[in-house]
This record gives C-alpha cells, sequence and structure tokens, in this order.
C-alpha cells in the first residue's frame, strides 16, 4: 500500500509516538489522545488531497486502504 508508508511518515512526524504505531488498533490505542487525532485527520486529509469519513477513520490500516482507494 502506497498510503501506509507515507501515513508511517506523517505518525511519526506529528504524533510523536516513538515507535511504531497499532495499524490494526485505534489512535487511542497507541495513547494518542483526541486532539492530536482530529488534528492528525486534517493533516492526513490535506496530505492526500482526500475528505476522510469517520468510519475509515477508526485504524490507520482502514486508513491507509480508504486512502488507496481514493487516490489509486
Amino acid at each position: 500500500m502506497a498510503a501506509e508508508a507515507r501515513l508511517a511518515e506523517l505518525v511519526d512526524e506529528h504524533l510523536n509516538l516513538g515507535r511504531e504505531p497499532m495499524w490494526d488498533g485505534g489512535l487511542a490505542d497507541s495513547g494518542v489522545s483526541s486532539l492530536d487525532a482530529v488534528a492528525f485527520k486534517k493533516v492526513v486529509e490535506k496530505e492526500f488531497g482526500v475528505s476522510i469519513p469517520p468510519e475509515c477513520f477508526t485504524t490507520l490500516r482502514k486508513l491507509a486502504r480508504f486512502i488507496d482507494s481514493q487516490t489509486g
């Protein structure tokens, strides 16, 4: 997945987790606050030029699949 690699970079740049994120868990499971999650969603939407529906923002893997399907 092309989007997954770029998402990993964006997570590293904007969420400062200090480790690999949980791709199949929610952002909260990785320790991301709801405010940081909202800000990250805006970064991702701007980066990929897509509008992300809430149901596609539940896990990073689901988000990557959605982005690939929209930008494919």
